[in-house]
């Protein structure tokens, strides 16, 4: 039976930190800004997704907007997690557009609509390709009104709330570990070493009903947005979280987001989002535009607003715009509305190279010989060999009659000789009793030649009297 109270925390995990109740959160944002006189904010918004220093290829996908948060994590590797991830943002995305009204239900119905929507393309893909059947995404977004973050919430990817120094786990993982947790039987620290803390309850994989969290958190100014994947939620702990959100730009705060991850020993992909809630009037940094990062960068796109196409870091990321950026020099890629990912036009991409199609390996057939020959070589020394050891193994057995003495084994395979008479006695079965005989006809093992002539001395003295 689940304990109210430990269900109550894991669904706000704010209280597990001593902080007030979301909802006296989002209480106190009110009437800050009913007395503001409803002033509408804006998002600051950085976003960058990391390969790692051990998977091949990046999973992750993220995009980060006026309008709109979101990090997906692909889960199925030989299945295209990637595609899975890339394809959930490219529905997801459709979000990031001025809401028609502040209104919070109407948010959440929007944000679980697109999700659905998200889940439905990626069954129609893997109609059209079984063989990407099982491939599926984490997905966390966070949809903006000026006032109100609206977040849906599938998987293991987290959404995090820093304000006034304290940072507040938004999301609930749905996962194996997070479910011992909530019932008490591991803690926060054995979850992240447990054999199955990689086991997801909850993804869009077009099969199964993601049924999403929805919630609602009121934004004040100077709050602080997370949304990662577990490449970084898996091995920093909230305090390292927190004191890498309290310090520098968004940019900078990403930057080192992912740099510390790597560093603290994340095996797996690591996007990260960091997005600051100012007001609406406030200058940006640099004229921002939407961010698409890791698989989802493959889509089309072209370069503008402050992001540099040949591979510099975005202005203002890390140290006074010198820290380097942890992915190779591509923070983020602006979104694209042409129909192209790679325009000899445009300058080299290397995101876009990375998960380019690679041309037909050349002289297949001669690697295909060459792998034939190998095996077909070992498989002769392993005969030779076999026929070797063979040819040491004796036996006594009968042949036209008479005590025989065989070299090989006592077997018979169609076709195959696998012994051959060496030694011929004058020790005629008829002289021999009736067990005698049938014990020769069956044959008589022997370890080797001296045994077997051990074996024919001893027939020839039980031999019967004429």
């Amino acid at each position: 039976m689940t304990d109210p109270e430990n269900d109550t925390v894991a669904r706000d995990p704010s209280l597990a930190r001593g902080l007030p109740p979301i909802e006296e959160q989002a209480d106190t944002a009110e009437r800050a800004r009913v007395a503001a006189g409803h002033t509408a904010k804006k998002l600051n918004y950085a976003a960058i997704s990391d390969v790692g220093r051990v998977r091949k290829d990046n999973q992750d996908s993220g995009y980060a907007g006026p309008w709109l948060l979101a990090v997906c994590d692909g889960v199925g590797g030989a299945a295209r997690g990637d595609l899975a991830s890339s394809t959930a943002v490219s529905v997801l995305r459709r979000l990031d557009e001025p809401p028609s009204q502040a209104d919070g239900e109407a948010l959440l119905t929007r944000v679980a609509g697109a999700l659905h929507r998200a889940h439905d393309r990626i069954a129609e893909l893997v109609e059209e390709d079984p063989s990407i059947s099982g491939t599926s995404t984490t997905a966390t977004l966070a949809a903006f009104d000026g006032h109100v973050l609206g977040l849906g919430h599938v998987g293991d990817s987290r959404a995090y709330l820093w304000r006034q120094g304290e940072i507040s786990q938004l999301t609930h993982d749905h996962t194996f570990v997070q479910g011992l947790i909530d019932e008490g039987r591991i803690t926060e620290a054995e979850s992240r070493v447990h054999p199955h803390r990689n086991l997801i309850l909850k993804a869009l994989d077009g099969v199964h009903d993601p049924a999403p969290d929805l919630f609602t958190v009121e934004l004040v100014e100077g709050d602080r947005i997370l949304l990662c994947s577990d490449g970084a939620s898996g091995v920093l702990e909230d305090d390292r979280l927190g004191t890498i959100l309290a310090t520098g730009t968004p940019d900078y705060a990403a930057v080192e987001l992912v740099r510390a991850s790597l560093e603290a020993g994340s095996s797996d992909n690591v996007t990260c989002i960091v997005a600051d809630v100012v007001a609406s009037t406030d200058p940006a940094p640099d004229e921002l535009t939407p961010l698409l990062v890791g698989a989802a960068a493959e889509l089309p796109r072209r370069s503008t607003g402050g992001v540099n196409p040949t591979g510099g870091p975005v202005p203002g990321a890390g140290h006074g715009g010198q820290q380097p950026d942890p992915s190779g020099g591509r923070a983020a890629t602006a979104v694209a509305d042409r129909p192209s990912a790679l325009d000899p036009q445009e300058p080299f991409d290397p995101e876009a190279v990375r998960y380019a199609p690679r041309p037909p390996q050349r002289f297949i057939w001669l690697r295909r010989l060459l792998v034939t020959l190998v095996v077909a070589g070992i498989a002769w020394v392993g005969l030779a060999v076999a026929w070797h050891w063979s040819q040491q193994q004796f036996y006594v057995g009968e042949q036209d009659g008479v005590v025989t003495i065989f070299r090989g084994i006592n077997a018979e395979v169609p076709g195959i000789e696998l012994s051959s008479p060496y030694e011929t006695t004058d020790i005629s079965l008829d002289n021999l009793s009736e067990y005698d005989a049938n014990q020769v006809r069956e044959g008589i093992e022997a370890d080797d030649l001296a045994k077997a002539e051990q074996v024919v001395d001893n027939l020839a003295a039980q031999q019967l009297p004429d």
